[in-house]
């Protein structure tokens, strides 16, 4: 829970530098609302034994500071056998794992999956080709949960 309220407490003060820049962002069209396409990746995320570290609520938690915002939800996840061998050859990327995944309603309605390229991680922090498959698993859990 601790992990959580840092990781929410640094989106809230850096909102525009994790949202403005959208170089190596992917971001897929959701049938669902936001709630519940998150409620998707997780069950995708946990059918596929990674860990759910955190789900951020950030415009519920807007809301509870008398803010208002659009639906966005924020799942953070993976699995410590896969991520640590990545950021043994490359420390750099932990700034960027665990996994992220942002779902957010557009200003019409429409919902979205966004999270980092694993191209541009790979570019980013000049990653070994070995672990790309161990950060390219997003667009799988991605792709299911939007079924």
């Amino acid at each position: 829970m601790k992990v959580c309220f840092i990781i929410m407490t640094l989106f809230f003060l850096f909102p525009v530098a994790v949202l403005a820049a959208d170089k190596g962002i992917i971001s897929k069209l959701s049938k669902y609302s936001v709630p519940e396409t998150i409620d998707r990746l997780e069950s995708v995320v946990k059918g596929k034994s990674a860990m759910v570290f955190c789900r951020i609520n950030f415009s519920g938690d807007a809301e509870k500071v008398g803010m208002k915002m659009r639906p966005t939800q924020m799942l953070i996840f993976g699995n410590p056998k896969a991520g640590t061998p990545v950021m043994i050859s490359a420390p750099s990327v932990a700034i960027d794992l665990p996994l992220k995944v942002l779902a957010w309603e557009d200003e019409s309605g429409k919902v979205w999956l966004s999270f980092n390229s694993p191209a541009y991680l790979k570019q980013r922090h000049e990653l070994k080709d070995e672990f790309m498959k161990n950060i390219a698993v997003i667009e799988t859990f991605v792709d299911e949960a939007l079924k």
